[in-house]
């Protein structure tokens, strides 16, 4: 199974995904892709098993992935201050994959009906969602 965590700016929320995903399924290869060098570079060193850089990358591996996880400005362009091209957003909007995206007021998107939580409460969220999909028969 091929699973993409996306950030960008710093990779804080990429970080938090990562190291939760791993305490959660250890023996899972997670791909990190970042938006720009700083953020892969969290990813990395929060655990994740490959990563890379950029435009391509995102547009490249969200083709085949299973599940994408990260912040909601993953798909609308144009967000994570300008870091998120429109092709990035396509690639991932239009991807097969199941997405588990956390919202964040940063990208001037909100998201009615979401709840006040913190970065770890939505990060712990998603992994609880991951679980759930990966424990399907599509998986095992």
């Amino acid at each position: 199974m091929k699973l993409l965590v996306i950030d960008g700016q710093g990779g804080k929320m990429g970080k938090a995904i990562i190291e939760q995903l791993k305490a959660a399924f250890p023996e899972q290869k997670i791909i990190a892709v970042g938006t720009n060098s700083i953020a892969t570079s969290t990813m990395l060193k929060a655990g994740a098993d490959m990563g890379a850089t950029g435009e391509n990358p995102v547009i490249y591996n969200s083709k085949d992935a299973d599940i994408i996880v990260g912040p909601i400005g993953i798909i609308i362009t144009n967000s994570l201050l300008g870091e998120v091209t429109p092709r990035m957003a396509a690639a991932v909007s239009s991807s097969g994959a199941v997405k588990f995206l956390i919202p964040s007021n940063k990208c001037n998107s909100h998201v009615v009906g979401t709840q006040d939580l913190s970065l770890t409460e939505y990060v712990s969220l998603a992994v609880d969602k991951v679980r759930e999909e990966m424990s399907g028969k599509k998986y095992q």
